[in-house]
């Protein structure tokens, strides 16, 4: 019996290939398997369970790199003392894939995000939802357009992108956002004693939510360390290059009602313009 099995580990070590394949395809089962198990039957995913996803594909990735390191190292060795005269070469074509490895690092040393979280690189918005030692996936949420859906797109970053751009955590805005809101007007009349009523009923829209708003403000101010814009609405006019007066509003509320809310206090203001103005 420890004939064969020697006999057979000898014939593994001698095609190392075929060691090779087996191994993947070994722990690509396992991966899967593991995977699916935290996944279950679920049709969306926690953020703990894409936390423990990326893990295991992660772990597996690292697993399978260091098996196969062991298993080749004589002839990485014999390898690497053959191309020394190309190395400076092969620095340079990796050179994007050398960023995305240290980006990687740069993430975890700085801790900038986690799985679950908001983020801003660039231009492009999105919850994370997958990093490794590569990339970062996100599905795109259309801030760019004042709302807070998501656009059912989902973006694929290299990790050398953190050396470009600067990566804004929007986490806080998942649960309540400062939400603005730009009403133009093209006639030159007194808004301002509009003011009074127009907040009057900003805060009864807001009335539900406004203690909870409150509170929230107040961990947002503590963790920042910075004195915020307050949960109370906040109304004021600026000019525009032609002479029209724009009317900009601030409120403070849970971001799935941002919009709703908006388009509540739009009407509010038309009405209130209307009565007053004709």
């Amino acid at each position: 019996m420890v004939d064969k099995i020697v006999s057979i580990v000898d014939f593994f070590l001698e095609h190392k290939l075929l060691l090779t394949v087996l191994i993947v395809m070994l722990i690509s089962v396992i991966k899967r398997f593991i995977i699916s198990s935290i996944r279950g039957d679920v049709a969306f995913l926690s953020d703990v369970q894409r936390k423990w996803m990326s893990r295991t594909k992660n772990g597996t990735f690292i697993l399978i790199l260091v098996i196969l390191f062991m298993l080749w190292q004589s002839e990485v060795s014999k390898f690497a003392l053959s191309v020394t005269a190309i190395a400076i070469a092969l620095v340079i074509a990796s050179k994007e894939i050398i960023l995305c490895f240290t980006g990687s690092i740069q993430r975890a040393s700085s801790r900038s995000f986690v799985i679950g979280d908001w983020i801003e690189v660039g231009k492009i918005y999105g919850e994370v939802i997958e990093h490794n030692l590569m990339a970062t996936v996100i599905q795109e949420i259309d801030l760019d357009q004042g709302q807070y859906h998501y656009t059912g797109k989902t973006a694929t970053l290299p990790n050398s992108m953190f050396f470009t751009y600067a990566v804004k955590n929007l986490n806080f805005m998942k649960r309540y956002v400062y939400h603005n809101i730009t009403i133009t007007v093209v006639e030159f009349v007194n808004l301002y004693k509009l003011f009074p009523e127009l907040t009057r009923q900003i805060e009864d829209h807001c009335e539900d939510f406004i203690e909870v708003a409150k509170r929230y403000n107040g961990v947002i101010e503590k963790h920042a360390g910075v004195d915020l814009p307050g949960s109370e609405p906040h109304i004021h006019i600026t000019s525009g290059i032609n002479g029209e007066q724009n009317v900009h509003i601030m409120i403070f509320c849970p971001t799935e009602r941002a919009i709703q809310l908006e388009q509540l206090i739009r009407e509010d203001f038309m009405v209130a313009y209307h009565q007053q103005f004709g």
